[in-house]
């Protein structure tokens, strides 16, 4: 089981976004995918509709440091309905799950605030030989600031990603927020506790120049970011196919099966290399594994030359 935690500086970035792609499109792979909302402003919550909900949700599965099936909703896609390019292709399992956002006015905090073990209370919930045999990827989206919250949920990661938009100023405040993340996990690096490797994320790019500069700016600060960020090559386009699905409540790919799709297979592909060559049942080289996407593979052009 693999897990990533989508974090940021700040919000607004595209964190809900790109956990609720990344998780679609491990499902339509086949795998089994668990989503947790870990935002006190649960958007991922609200991004798909769902099929199941259940009674609790985050405050339980933190607070007891067990992940028990009264916390799990279950996601519901229109498989099979007009208007999604493919969707008729897509198989409805495995499920798609979601522990969602239950905490208000910092009430989960609080409580993390007063325990000695708040960086472990959700790694312990995943740490069990139970949900290992359940799911294949664990997705944890977080909020927008630093607290005992995000910690748990960093603590918890095998890799760490970090979507930034791709301005001067977004980069700034990206290395700046993430040296103070890394400094904060450092502490906790010498009790024992991991550090795990941050990727970055270009976000809503509108062209390959701004994705250059802002990985030339990540690089520059390499040594200040302790040698722990690394930016990937794949830039995520400011698409309106994106915002289309977030109004469909449906992964991007099912709405935008060629662009907006070879971006998230480029990007998955980046973070998990072993799933280099597999595709969505609705993409064009679905069943051809050998086939190679424009811009990705042994002979493509780096555009930011890493």
């Amino acid at each position: 089981m693999l897990t990533f935690t989508v974090v940021a500086p700040k919000g607004g970035v595209g964190k809900t976004t790109l956990s609720a792609n990344i998780g679609g499109l491990l499902r339509d792979f086949g795998f089994r995918v668990l989503l947790i909302d870990a935002d006190v402003q649960p958007s991922l919550s609200k991004y798909f509709d769902l099929a199941q909900v259940a009674p609790y949700g985050l405050t339980k599965l933190v607070s007891e440091g067990f992940l028990t099936p009264d916390c799990v909703s279950t996601v519901q896609l229109p498989f099979g309905e007009a208007g999604f390019k493919g969707a008729h292709l897509l198989n409805p399992t495995p499920a798609l799950d979601i522990v969602l956002s239950d905490t208000r006015e910092g009430k989960l905090q609080d409580w993390l605030a007063q325990r000695l073990d708040r960086l472990v209370r959700i790694s312990m919930a995943l740490n069990q030989d139970a949900i290992a045999t359940l799911y294949d990827f664990v997705i944890i989206d977080t909020q927008g600031a630093l607290g005992h919250l995000q910690d748990a949920a960093v603590n918890a990661a095998d890799i760490l990603i970090s979507p930034v938009t791709p301005d001067v100023l977004s980069a700034r405040e990206f290395i700046d927020g993430t040296r103070h993340l890394i400094a904060r996990h450092e502490e906790a690096a010498n009790m024992g506790f991991k550090v795990p490797a941050m990727k970055a994320v270009i976000n809503r790019t509108e062209n390959t120049r701004d994705s250059r500069e802002m990985s030339s700016l990540i690089r520059e600060a390499y040594l200040h970011l302790r040698g722990r960020v690394s930016t990937v090559q794949t830039a995520v386009h400011s698409a309106v196919a994106f915002r289309k699905a977030a109004t469909a409540k449906v992964p991007v790919h099912w709405i935008d099966p060629l662009r907006a799709a070879d971006a998230m297979h480029m990007l998955l592909w980046e973070l998990v290399p072993s799933l280099q060559g597999q595709y969505a049942p609705n993409h064009r080289n679905f069943g051809n594994p050998d086939a190679v996407l424009d811009g990705f593979g042994p002979d493509s052009h780096d555009p930011d030359g890493q």
